[in-house]
């Protein structure tokens, strides 16, 4: 048999990884813009304009929407931020306890609060307090009410973030601080804890962002004219006015606060990303 005698075997044809990767995302940008190009076609954008975008409905709206509904919103969203802080962080450590009815106390709570959705949780603190303690008032009024109810609803998300957090810092910690000297409790206080809060503070601000939209459940315990936030004060102006455009600027309001604060979360969980590295 010669060299040309030799059989040569067919070269297979097809798409590298590399090309079939490129084909899929084209395809993927090609729906994308066809299902834009179909709702732009087929809206109805005057109707749209008609009832979202009436510009002179919209400037009736300021300053008040922004000195009044949106400093009203962030007031009741920091509060319930500060009241679900404090209760997350104790939960957090009954939880660590190695006492067992305050670990059993603690997991019940989280379990609970966890489970309700907020809107029950602010129709109890509107309704079911009042009945149960007659002629008692939460202090702060209106304002006292949502920092709690927001509370409540945060600190059990709280403590499971913050009890992750003190975990991950490492055991050798607590030991350096005692062979330091330091208590148990000292040592948590100063050490642990402050380590803890380096490592959870991403998910802790992403949580603020989540209270700042739950604060629109304030409409359910009454609320006066000065105390309205956005959703209250956009849904109220939309009736009056028989139209949608408040509501559109209220939800604008909301997208000046989260989208910021949804950037500043990922920048932090990239700057721990690489710490880690």
């Amino acid at each position: 048999m010669t060299d040309t005698d030799v059989p040569v075997r067919p070269v297979k044809k097809g798409l590298t990884r590399t090309q079939k990767r490129s084909l899929s995302r084209g395809i993927q940008y090609a729906v994308f813009v066809a299902a834009v190009i179909a709702f732009a076609v087929t809206a109805d954008w005057g109707q749209l304009q008609n009832q979202f975008a009436q510009l002179d409905i919209a400037r009736r709206m300021f300053p008040d929407v922004i000195t009044l509904a949106l400093e009203n919103t962030v007031l009741y969203t920091v509060s319930g931020f500060v009241v679900g802080l404090a209760l997350g962080m104790l939960l957090a450590l009954m939880r660590l306890s190695s006492v067992g009815p305050y670990r059993w106390l603690a997991g019940v709570y989280i379990e609970i609060f966890r489970g309700l959705p907020a809107l029950l949780i602010f129709i109890f603190i509107g309704v079911a307090v009042p009945l149960a303690f007659p002629g008692t008032e939460i202090i702060g009024g209106t304002y006292g009410k949502v920092a709690l109810a927001l509370g409540l609803v945060a600190a059990a998300y709280m403590a499971e973030t913050i009890r992750a957090g003190i975990q991950a810092v490492p055991r050798g910690q607590m030991e350096a601080a005692r062979s330091l000297g330091f208590s148990p409790a000292r040592a948590m206080v100063s050490i642990i804890v402050p380590q803890a809060f380096r490592i959870i503070l991403p998910p802790l601000t992403n949580e603020l962002v989540l209270l700042f939209k739950d604060s629109s459940l304030v409409l359910f315990l009454g609320v006066t004219l000065e105390e309205r936030e956005l959703s209250k004060y956009g849904r109220d102006l939309a009736s009056t006015t028989a139209n949608s455009t408040p509501i559109l600027v209220a939800g604008l309001c909301y997208l000046l606060v989260t989208i910021p604060l949804g950037f500043l979360v990922r920048r932090m969980e990239a700057k721990a990303q690489e710490a880690v590295k």
